[in-house]
């Protein structure tokens, strides 16, 4: 079956995407901090520390995200509630992205993440939660 590829393949994903963001963040938070820019009279140094803590969090949650696939794929078996509840929001946040995405970016950007999308909701749909309990009853 394919489902162990699948998920390797959203792990390994959902990793250049964690460490893109991570440097998109923070080369914008030199730039905000090179132009000395500000928003609604908001300090510069504080949106530069804003960006690079933003970028911060969310790249250690998509690389949060890429080590359970890869968990899951290792392991060949679906993640637990937590992990099958950050997988879900990872996917429902590359659904809003790409919504988002469209219009702002383009259709390339809607793109990769509908893909990460699809590679996130297949590996939760391979690895069905129940499967070991139906295996262990059927001993």
């Amino acid at each position: 079956m394919a489902r162990r590829p699948v998920a390797w393949a959203g792990a390994v994903v959902l990793w250049a995407e964690a460490a893109g963001i991570a440097f998109l963040n923070w080369f914008l938070g030199l730039v905000v901090d090179k132009q000395k820019m500000s928003l609604a009279g908001l300090d510069p140094h504080a949106m530069t520390v804003a960006t690079w803590l933003a970028g911060a969090v969310l790249g250690l949650y998509l690389a949060l995200c890429g080590f359970l696939l890869a968990r899951t794929a290792v392991l060949d078996r679906a993640p637990g509630g937590f992990g099958h509840a950050v997988l879900i929001s990872a996917a429902v946040v590359h659904a809003l992205l790409g919504a988002f995405a469209v219009g702002l970016v383009g259709w390339l950007a809607f793109a990769f993440t509908m893909l990460v999308l699809g590679l996130v909701v297949l590996t939760l749909m391979a690895y069905d939660r129940h499967e070991g309990r139906a295996l262990a009853a059927a001993r």
